[in-house]
């Protein structure tokens, strides 16, 4: 069947939705029934994309492109030029927003969507389809009141419902002007019209969703809506439900805690971006935070709440170095989160943090995502440390898996002696990936009682409860520095040691 306008891109995992796509085919007015929304991941061959795509006959194919899909993207737009040059490529996102600053799959491309595309999109769609040739390859977004837009979640599939994270917005922009983001650059936060979003959620949960995932920047800056949302929730409260938000740390009311307080257990889950609790780099990178208040704030929902706290810090930011950095993880560690990310800066196109690049010497990766990997302050060796501890951390710490073993890794200098283990579990693995449980229990072992003075009763009695709670079969049977898993009928199955690739 022909379709002549083919919306896609290239998720990150199958669970993700492209709710920016699901935006512009709301809005495609006319269009609409000439339309239709393919999306992929990234995990898939580029040959196999291409094809899913041209079986439609399209005219128009329009991408939309991420830091984390630039390069899988330009592989798939480099192939339907070669077997279909004719077709027009339209591409959009945050990866080709600036004109000054565009990425290199751009050179392919018919056009460019700098921007908001709700309104740009259609035009140039009504153009290109009544043969117009259009001259200009950069087109810029045009804004529009948010009262002006279509919704975009009738168009959730029934499958989306079931299988995806649907994405929901009860606002967009953000005031603050933090550095590192792009957020940076919106003037301020515009609501959407409450009762019509509500009346939307209602019908997402009548459909069935239960996973909501809201990507306001900032969803507790007006307390007052913030409330009104929680309490149309709790309203209609389900054991499977399951709302995250992204919250500013510093900002949580008295009265908004008397909401969260009634929530159950594991039915909230906070994003909570700290990013550093170091002042001086607070202020060079133009971010305001209380640090006292956020702690303050994490502790009381840790203690009065059964929310997830999911924390993150940024490491490489300029003026940061490994000591500076330490105090951060130290201090948000205490605290109690759940899952605290360890991010490393990358460099987003647009970013007023690119000021930055020259005076502390930032250098990015030339391939997205563009990570860093040097600065005047901390060395590409250091770097690569601290990249396999964000790994290592994943796997352990904000695994939950090592809930008796943790503890005693970390003992009073939280970041001093994970990056120890870190470094210690690399030198016998060679690696930090594809590690099994079972072996990273046993190097676990290793580490503990040969580097860090854990006393070898102690590892295990830890080790073996961790073993069990995570329903690997058989026990743990430490026989030295190695570990035996001893099967259910008492019979030890020794494994020799592999080395990751």
């Amino acid at each position: 069947m022909t379709t002549d306008i083919l919306l896609t891109t290239l998720n990150a995992r199958y669970m993700h939705s492209a709710f920016g796509l699901r935006y512009l085919y709301a809005n495609l007015g006319e269009l609409q029934s000439k339309a239709k929304l393919l999306e992929f991941t990234i995990q898939q061959r580029p040959i196999d994309i291409a094809e899913k795509l041209l079986d439609s006959k399209p005219q128009i194919i329009a991408f939309s492109i991420y830091i984390w899909n630039a390069t899988e993207t330009a592989g798939v737009i480099a192939l339907i030029k070669a077997i279909s040059p004719k077709i027009k490529i339209v591409v959009g996102g945050p990866e080709v927003s600036f004109a000054n600053d565009l990425p290199a799959v751009c050179s392919q491309v018919d056009h460019i969507i700098t921007g908001p595309g709700e309104v740009s999109f259609p035009r140039l769609c009504e153009r290109l389809l009544a043969g117009e040739a259009v001259e200009d390859k950069l087109i810029a977004g045009e804004r529009v009141a948010l009262g002006d837009l279509k919704l975009p979640y009738q168009f959730y599939t029934d499958d989306d419902i079931r299988n995806r994270l649907i994405y929901v917005e009860a606002s967009r922009g953000c005031p603050f002007k933090c550095e590192f983001c792009l957020s940076s650059l919106d003037k301020t936060a515009l609501p959407f019209e409450l009762e019509s979003f509500l009346d939307e959620m209602d019908s997402l949960l009548q459909r069935g969703a239960r996973n909501f995932k809201f990507i306001d920047r900032t969803f507790n800056l007006r307390v007052s809506t913030s409330i009104a949302i929680l309490e149309f929730f709790l309203q209609r409260m389900s054991d499977d439900l399951y709302l995250h938000f992204e919250v500013v740390p510093d900002n949580i009311s008295e009265k908004l805690k008397q909401v969260l307080t009634r929530f159950p257990d594991n039915s909230l889950q906070f994003e909570i971006g700290v990013q550093t609790f170091d002042t001086d780099i607070q202020k060079l990178i133009s971010r305001k935070q209380n640090n006292q208040k956020t702690c303050d704030n994490l502790r009381w929902l840790r203690e009065n709440t059964g929310a997830h706290i999911h924390a993150d810090l940024i490491f490489g930011l300029p003026g940061d170095n490994l000591e500076n950095f330490s105090r951060s993880f130290d201090r948000l560690v205490a605290l109690g989160p759940q899952e605290v990310q360890l991010g490393i800066l990358k460099r987003l196109r647009g970013a007023p943090i690119n000021r930055h690049t020259d005076r502390y010497q930032l250098r990015y990766n030339p391939e997205a995502p563009y990570n860093i990997l040097a600065t005047r302050d901390i060395d590409f060796y250091t770097m690569q440390r601290v990249n396999r501890f964000a790994r290592f951390w994943d796997m352990i710490g904000n695994s939950g898996r090592f809930r008796e073993t943790l503890p005693i890794i970390l003992g009073d200098s939280a970041f001093e002696r994970f990056l120890r283990l870190s470094d210690a579990l690399y030198a016998i693995a060679g690696g930090s990936w594809k590690i099994s449980l079972k072996r990273l229990f046993e190097l676990l072992y290793r580490v503990l009682i040969e580097q860090m003075g854990v006393p070898t009763k102690i590892a295990k009695q830890s080790l073996d409860l961790d073993f069990q709670r995570s329903g690997q079969k058989g026990r743990l049977n430490p026989g030295g520095p190695n570990l035996e898993v001893i099967s259910r009928d008492g019979v030890a199955n020794k494994r020799q040691r592999q080395h990751t690739r």
